[in-house]
């Protein structure tokens, strides 16, 4: 009996210490500071503006325009292209989105075109939209069943359409249910990050003449719709991309593509799940930025924006910042929580922060 108590003893201390080392390693990884990105392009093509892009297990996918479509395997390193067309049309797909067994891509401009792998190995068409002013900017997958697109107003709310099935067929949800827009509000189709998810939680940015927050905490069931502060009023202006770091800690980026220098106004943080927001580093670098992501494992202190000015790194989530590189890309998403991938005009390429 007592080596029985001693044993447990042990299992308890030793499963203790690991908690502790776990702990210990990610207080060490939140706490190093990047001071330089490594820029390695794994695909140049000057043809192709990338806007979408997934990391989808072992490979990157991406959409873009020209009606081209990829993938790229990070073991062997190589790339599998193809062109998805409709009739006569050449798309330009600038969502992306996937599911453990699928991938999915949104067309901007009518009629909106989604498509999904199918059983084939070809791309099956599973939605299409032929308003005049269908016009979809991002989408995600809370889940393998559920997934949601959003785009700009097509009647007097923003455009949402949703899957239960695991994107075989998706339904539009009716204004009945949705905030009624205010004139001039839509979204920008600029990296494929409008939308951020928390579990069953979803917010989606908006910009234009009026830049909103609108959140949902039941998976599209229902919403509202709160202010930010970032400006707003012309059709260039407002919030362009955004991440959430939990449930509570978020953050909104953009400005005007106009104006790329503007740096006031354009990024903002909250702290309670999107109800109130505060403008951060206000008449500070960076100015505009089309994509935001937290770096993973940061404790939602570490924080990159790129654009097509360059890559910028926040270290006291979002208070001041510091330009790691000239570069520009328009889109980023993270492989872990030193290596990314980003993409822009003309490449795709592999982002090692140090």
């Amino acid at each position: 009996m007592n080596r029985l108590i001693v044993f447990c003893l042990l299992i308890i201390f030793s499963a203790c210490k690991n908690d502790k080392e776990a702990e210990n390693e990610k207080q060490v990884k939140a706490e190093i500071d990047f001071s330089s990105v490594a820029i390695e392009p794994i695909l140049e093509n000057d043809s192709l503006s990338i806007r979408a892009i997934e990391i989808i297990g072992n490979n990157l996918a991406f959409a873009a325009n020209n009606a081209t479509f990829g993938m790229y395997n990070f073991d062997n390193k190589t790339w599998r292209t193809n062109t998805q067309e409709y009739d006569t049309l050449v798309p330009e797909y600038r969502a992306v989105a996937s599911t453990d067994t699928d991938f999915f891509m949104l067309s901007v401009g009518s009629p909106a075109l989604l498509y999904k792998t199918g059983d084939s190995g070809a791309m099956e068409l599973v939605y299409k939209e032929d308003h005049e002013k269908a016009f979809y900017d991002a989408m995600v997958f809370w889940n393998n069943k559920e997934g949601i697109a959003m785009g700009d107003p097509t009647d007097n709310c923003i455009s949402i359409i949703i899957s239960r099935d695991g994107g075989r067929s998706w339904e539009k949800l009716s204004c009945d249910i949705l905030p009624e827009i205010i004139e001039g509000e839509a979204a920008f189709a600029a990296s494929n990050s409008n939308i951020a998810i928390e579990g069953d939680k979803t917010w989606i940015l908006t910009g234009g003449m009026k830049s909103r927050v609108y959140f949902s905490p039941n998976k599209g069931e229902t919403w509202e719709v709160y202010d930010t502060p970032l400006i707003d009023g012309e059709a260039t202006t407002g919030g362009y991309s955004i991440d959430f770091y939990d449930e509570n800690f978020g953050i909104i980026i953009g400005g005007d593509y106009t104006k790329p220098e503007g740096n006031t106004g354009n990024k903002a943080i909250t702290k309670d799940g999107g109800k109130r927001w505060e403008l951060i580093a206000e008449g500070q670098e960076p100015g505009y930025k089309s994509s935001v992501r937290f770096v993973p494992n940061s404790e939602g202190k570490k924080i990159i924006a790129t654009g097509f000015s360059g890559i910028s790194y926040s270290k006291d989530s979002g208070k001041t910042w510091k330009e790691l590189s000239k570069e520009g890309f328009y889109t980023l998403r993270f492989k872990n929580d030193s290596v990314a991938y980003a993409a822009g005009k003309g490449r795709i390429a592999r982002l090692t922060f140090k």
